[in-house]
């Protein structure tokens, strides 16, 4: 088998040739009994430290896995630097859009809560979770954070000066998505946060104190009115073909 399509697990420890660290219960319960692997089958292994390093399955007992860790394969590096900023909406909708924000390059998803959110609470280890599996299997090297959340207000409050806003609009005075990412304004910004609303959108007051920021980006994402999860994925999926780690 080639090693680019054997299976792959993040892990805390620190990872150097002729370790040996241990699966998580959950780790190894899939590992084994779902993938029904053995001894010295062979994996991949990153922490967001050191890379991604191939590892074999050393021994298994009751209590766990532990894996013996070999050779570097890749060196470690890094996605953009590239926030979400997206009010919770229902679980599968949300869960599927953290999912594929993580496989897009997010380094930081941040749960924003506005007049409009119904959804106003958000389990972040079972958000860092879905995080961590997806990284798994997009072969990124690092696993996005995930913030508390936070009012819109907040938000806006504290925003960092040297970071693009891209507010997705979807009514009012905004640039195409296309056309504003590729504006000369937006090359001073080598970071960016992508806020998109809830279902139902920002209220008109909540826009308006969006626009007032000085670094914001207001822009439309085409003809058509986008759920909150697409509308996400479109703007992320530009960002990244525009600006973002497509282009190398």
């Amino acid at each position: 088998m080639e090693l680019r399509h054997t299976h792959r697990i993040f892990v805390p420890d620190d990872l150097a040739q002729g370790s040996v660290v241990a699966a998580s219960v959950e780790q190894a319960h899939h590992l084994i009994h779902v993938l029904r692997l053995k001894g010295s089958d062979v994996l991949r292994l990153f922490n967001e430290r050191h890379g991604e390093f191939r590892g074999t399955i050393g021994a298994v007992t009751k209590r766990g896995v532990e894996i013996c860790v070999h050779e570097q394969i890749r060196a470690q590096t890094t996605e953009p630097d590239l926030w979400l900023c997206c009010a919770p909406i229902k679980k599968t909708h949300f869960d599927n859009m953290v999912e594929k924000s993580v496989e897009l390059g997010v380094s930081e998803i941040q749960p924003i809560l506005t007049q409009r959110t119904q959804i106003r609470e958000v389990n972040a280890d079972r958000v860092y979770k879905i995080c961590r599996e997806a990284a798994e299997q997009s072969d990124r090297l690092s696993v996005p954070a995930v913030g508390l959340p936070v009012s819109l207000a907040d938000l806006v409050d504290v925003f960092p000066k040297d970071r693009a806003l891209i507010v997705c609009a979807e009514w009012g005075v905004a640039t195409p998505i296309y056309e504003m990412l590729n504006n000369p304004a937006m090359g001073a910004f080598t970071k960016a946060a992508i806020v998109t609303g809830p279902e139902g959108g920002f209220a008109g007051e909540e826009l308006e104190k969006l626009r007032q920021v000085t670094n914001a980006f207001p822009v439309r994402l085409g003809p058509r009115i986008l759920r909150a999860d697409t509308a996400a994925i479109a703007a992320l999926t530009c960002w990244q073909a525009v600006r973002g780690d497509w282009i190398k």
